[in-house]
């Protein structure tokens, strides 16, 4: 059996085979699915600048009323932020303190990226969970916002369940990629060690 840990990113005896299997398949399209996701969360940015920008000029230049376009901005930034979050955790884009994991040796370092990935893919399959329950309550009760637009909530509530399932999603290739030997914890050469 393979050593993940002492054969760092180093693929096993045989690999060639085992990348037409299943895994190397779904490793593939959750990679494609997570840069997808990534173009769509810029995508959403995009939009929430744009918006903004045609409401400083319709209420300063014009001096018209604005109604949808604060809910537009809000709902696009939040949905950039779930639905971004599987390309995030796929490019280490997010915060992160490696302090611990420089200065332990590679098994430990092994096992703590192990148990790290378990609790945030346990955590986000609760939030999925719940999400998905929050968004059919949405849609079922054709709940409203609050504001004079007056938008259905289920449409921008949508990107919860999506940006948290591709992030399950992403987190259960990341512990593949880990147990498997295809990249080292933390992205950290299993050989450098700080002295």
């Amino acid at each position: 059996m393979h050593d993940p840990v002492a054969g760092g990113g180093a693929a096993p005896p045989g690999a060639a085979h085992a990348e037409l299997g299943f895994v190397a398949t779904y490793l593939r399209a959750v990679t494609w699915l997570s840069r997808v996701s990534g173009v769509v969360a810029a995508g959403l940015i995009a939009l929430a600048v744009l918006v903004i920008c045609e409401m400083v000029v319709e209420r300063y230049i014009l001096g018209h009323t604005t109604i949808w376009q604060i809910d537009v901005v809000t709902y696009s930034v939040v949905g950039a932020t779930f639905i971004g979050s599987a390309y995030v955790l796929m490019t280490r884009g997010h915060v992160n303190v490696d302090v611990l994991p420089l200065h332990l040796s590679a098994r430990p370092r092994y096992r703590m990226a192990l148990v790290t990935i378990v609790a945030g893919l346990a955590f986000c399959v609760v939030l999925f969970v719940m999400s998905v329950l929050y968004w059919h309550e949405a849609w079922a009760g054709n709940w409203r916002s609050d504001t004079v637009w007056r938008a259905r909530l289920w449409i921008p509530y949508a990107s919860m369940p999506i940006g948290l399932g591709l992030l399950v999603l992403e987190y259960i290739s990341e512990l593949i990629r880990l147990v498997t030997g295809r990249t080292p914890p933390y992205g950290i050469d299993p050989q450098r060690e700080l002295r």
